[in-house]
């Protein structure tokens, strides 16, 4: 069996301690009424012909309905999450406002064993979180994320420019 993989893009804006993430509240019924744990890079599942890179953009406009801000994203690396799924993720400097946003759909039995099918948003809100509230909010596994975009930006606080992805 081959692993499930997904790749995304953490969109991040500010510098310091001042810079917030775009963090995304997974969709779905057993999502809804879940805060701390329940928030996600934007991310998707993509076969072996697709680049990484390729399908976080793309994933990133699937989920959210818009496209990612231009620029250049730099990589964030990746972890296996519980489940085993490998979460590959870049980071990229860039402005959205989450009322703008039109989450894509999935299809799943509900209530299970009902026998019908309903539909529900991939994610069902996005939003701007600092380091701090974004560690409480997202994936357990995919917080090491959050240390690296710091490392990075850390890094690049003596260069010039204002970070990585920055022109």
């Amino acid at each position: 069996m081959t692993r499930k993989r997904s790749a995304g893009l953490l969109l991040y804006r500010g510098a310091g301690p001042a810079v917030e993430v775009l963090l995304a509240h997974m969709g779905g019924p057993f999502w809804a009424t879940k805060d701390e744990g329940a928030w996600t890079v934007p991310k998707g599942e993509y076969d072996e012909d697709e680049s990484p890179e390729a399908a976080a953009r793309r994933e990133f406009q699937e989920e959210l309905g818009v496209a990612p801000p231009g620029g250049e994203p730099v990589p964030l690396g990746s972890v296996t999450q519980t489940g085993g799924k490998l979460v590959i993720a870049w980071a990229l400097r860039g402005e959205l406002d989450p009322a703008g946003i039109t989450p894509g759909t999935f299809a799943m039995e509900w209530p299970k064993g009902s026998g019908r099918m309903r539909e529900f948003p991939e994610i069902d809100r996005v939003a701007w979180f600092g380091p701090d509230e974004a560690r409480r909010k997202m994936v357990t596994k995919q917080r090491v994320f959050l240390d690296r975009l710091a490392e990075l930006l850390q890094g690049a606080e003596g260069a010039e420019g204002t970070g990585p992805g920055s022109q």
